[in-house]
């Protein structure tokens, strides 16, 4: 089992940068698959980016595309988001979610078993 502590949310401007960071506990997190998803208020839980157990296969939502990067050191049990051009549309709570099957590409949240508690993230027009 792993635990999953986000970091690094906040209210910023459009067009500025944030970056997320997931602590993972436990010592099998250079063989889980990670994810970030997001929600925004009356809104139902969307995939944002996952990359896989290397950091060598990853996979974003459209609407991120180029603008977010995610990456991950397993020497330091973390993930980050790197959020870059915010726009107002990106605000949510961030999760960061992680699955078992290492290696393959997950964008279903049902396919992730471990969750964080949220990190807000709030962009002002």
């Amino acid at each position: 089992q792993v635990q999953l502590v986000e970091s690094g949310g906040g209210l910023v401007q459009a067009g500025d940068s944030l970056r997320l960071s997931c602590a993972a506990s436990g010592r099998t997190f250079s063989t889980y698959a990670m994810g970030w998803f997001r929600q925004a208020p009356g809104k139902e839980r969307e995939f944002v980016a996952t990359i896989n157990w290397s950091g060598g296969n990853t996979y974003y939502a459209d609407s991120v595309k180029g603008r977010f990067t995610i990456s991950r050191d397993n020497a330091k049990n973390t993930v980050y988001l790197q959020m870059n051009s915010l726009k107002p549309e990106d605000t949510a709570v961030y999760y960061c979610a992680a699955r078992v099957v290492g290696n393959t590409i997950a964008t279903i949240a049902l396919r992730y078993p471990y969750w964080g508690q949220g990190t807000q993230v709030t962009v002002s027009s």
